[in-house]
């Protein structure tokens, strides 16, 4: 895989992270890095560190497909820098052309990475079930207050870093959930750096523990798993139904008012629908095109 596309997938997933209630691994799953992204972080063991003693740098960076990550990581990096204030323009000023684009997006890829199940047996089509009713229990679920001490912030690190790179669960939309979202995007702008060091170290330990167990699970129980992450992103499907009603608001850190509790709601029949068709289609077809030039890639 050339580094160039690489990149465009790490700036793919910086972008999805960026909304709550869209995570970056399903732009990951869908673009066909997932299962290389989740055994390249599980090589982060006492392995390596054996590797670098007795083999140098050079063993130990090709070890740990350190290239892939790093690429990875840079287009993640540079899309929350410079996409960040893009996705909240739209998320403020044109949020039901962002969901439907991610609507059409997300249903074309659980079509897509159904198809690449050899086999559905009860246990696979278990599997989506117990999927699908998680991720919309948690999309329908309402946020909570919890205090932000550091013991607390450490485990909501391990869980938000979790579900991120899991496809249809948002870790920042687990931050809403548990009420830490504010306080965590507070800590960032006010850079306290006792608060954002525990919040690190917990999706460290979290990243490093849930990856691995991930990654063991999709070698051994491909289909079980690949089922149990469709799912995921059907669940999803509720959080990013593009129309929806504002019970509760909130206040950013930026001092915006924003949409805290939301219903979903039937669309009027108005110029704005055509709008979200058109988008949804156009992100479906995204899908099922780079599903096509990756199938020409194998082929070639």
């Amino acid at each position: 895989m050339k580094l160039a596309g690489v990149f465009f997938r790490g700036l793919a997933m910086g972008a999805a992270d960026v909304v709550p209630g869209v995570s970056g691994g399903t732009i990951a799953f869908i673009t066909g890095i997932y299962g290389r992204l989740l055994d390249a972080i599980s090589g982060v063991s006492p392995a390596l560190l054996t590797t670098l003693r007795r083999e140098g740098f050079t063993a130990a960076w090709k070890q740990l497909d350190g290239t892939f990550l790093l690429t990875l990581g840079s287009g993640i990096l540079v899309a929350i820098a410079s996409l960040a204030k893009v996705i909240h323009y739209l998320l403020m000023h044109h949020p039901i052309a962002l969901w439907a684009f991610f609507f059409g997006l997300i249903i074309a890829s659980c079509w897509h990475i159904g198809r690449t199940i050899q086999q559905w047996r009860w246990q696979e089509l278990a599997a989506i079930a117990l999927g699908t009713v998680v991720a919309g229990w948690i999309s329908m679920a309402s946020p909570t207050e919890i205090e932000a001490s550091l013991p607390v912030v450490f485990v909501a690190g391990s869980i938000a870093i979790c579900a991120m790179i899991l496809p249809g669960i948002s870790g920042s939309f687990m931050l809403l959930l548990m009420g830490l979202y504010g306080p965590v995007m507070a800590a960032i702008k006010g850079l306290d750096l006792p608060l954002l060091g525990t919040f690190a170290a917990g999706a460290l330990l979290g990243l490093l523990l849930f990856s691995r167990l991930l990654s063991w699970l999709l070698h051994h129980f491909e289909s079980v798993v690949l089922a149990l992450l469709t799912g995921f992103m059907v669940g999803s499907l509720v959080k990013v139904w593009p129309w929806k009603e504002t019970l509760l608001t909130r206040i950013n850190s930026k001092g915006e008012e924003v949409p805290f509790i939301q219903s979903n709601v039937l669309p009027l029949m108005d110029v704005s629908l055509w709008w979200a068709l058109g988008l949804m289609f156009a992100g479906a077809i995204l899908v099922l095109g780079m599903e096509r030039l990756t199938t020409k890639k194998d082929t070639d």
